[in-house]
């Protein structure tokens, strides 16, 4: 069970790296100047990536802890 911990290890730590771009994106597309629309667009792409990485984290952190349990 110590790969299952590992890999979930490996998938919740994808998922930050993702929540991480994430951030960044958003902090990028606040200091681009961008009007209303072109920001509200830009935004509602982001949080579908927001979404999906946050997801990604939450089976990473089930995997990590199922492994633990069986171990």
């Amino acid at each position: 069970m110590d790969s299952l911990i590992w890999a979930g290890t490996a998938v919740t730590l994808a998922g930050l790296a993702g929540l991480i771009w994430c951030i960044v994106s958003i902090l990028a597309a606040r200091r681009a100047g961008l009007n209303d629309e072109a920001l509200k667009a830009r935004l509602q792409r982001i949080v579908v990536w927001n979404m999906a990485t946050l997801f990604l984290s939450v089976i990473g952190l089930m995997m990590v802890v199922v492994g633990i349990f069986l171990r």
